[in-house]
């Protein structure tokens, strides 16, 4: 299916989306995009359904053709202390807060979303994989998170973070039953859960 280009033919849109939500370590981020009017990629899709070696290309090719755009990210205390619900709007807030353009509506991927800046925005489900600027958005989210994750590998190369990203894979369970958990999980998404497995 063909993603649109806009939602609406009147207003400036910025589409956003987050990566990490279901995560037991590392950040939840978020990516905030405005195309402009001449952007035009066709390989642009929700990050999930793209190799890794597309979703490079077209990081760089969003950054450098796209009118605008941001990426942000919360810790694990912050998740801890706020619940990941709430960490992830205020995450999608942060990006819309480093925008240098003011957008005129926001469009988000998902059913929740928590008013901003007096901006009108529209929730729309499984939005990554039916609109342009929230695909953008998706990639460069999920790019960014993947390239810190595997960053924070190097320094705990025992929960396989380079190949899961911090999602709870039979790996990174064993892990946490060897090791127990670091500073970089999630004390709130009860751990413990994993020796069911």
């Amino acid at each position: 299916m063909e993603l649109k280009r806009k939602w609406t033919d009147i207003y400036l849109e910025a589409g956003c989306d987050e990566v990490g939500r279901g995560c037991l370590s590392g950040p939840v981020v978020a990516a905030a995009v405005i195309l402009g009017d001449h952007f035009m990629q066709h390989l642009v899709d929700d990050s999930k359904k793209l190799t890794c070696k597309t979703r490079t290309y077209l990081d760089d090719y969003i950054k450098d053709h796209v009118q605008d755009y941001a990426v942000a990210e919360l810790p694990p205390s912050h998740i801890d202390e706020h619940n990941i619900l709430n960490a992830s709007i205020h995450v999608m807030h942060k990006a819309l807060d480093q925008l240098r353009t003011r957008p005129e509506l926001i469009l988000v991927d998902g059913n929740r979303f928590h008013p901003y800046n007096f901006i009108p925005h529209q929730c729309i489900v499984k939005g990554d994989s039916k609109v342009l600027s929230i695909a953008a958005a998706s990639i460069l989210a999920k790019n960014y998170r993947d390239q810190l994750m595997i960053k924070l590998h190097d320094e705990f190369p025992h929960y396989g973070w380079k190949t899961n990203m911090g999602y709870a894979t039979k790996e990174h369970r064993e892990a946490l039953n060897r090791f127990g958990p670091c500073e970089h999980h999630r004390k709130s998404f009860r751990l413990s859960y994993i020796e069911e497995y």
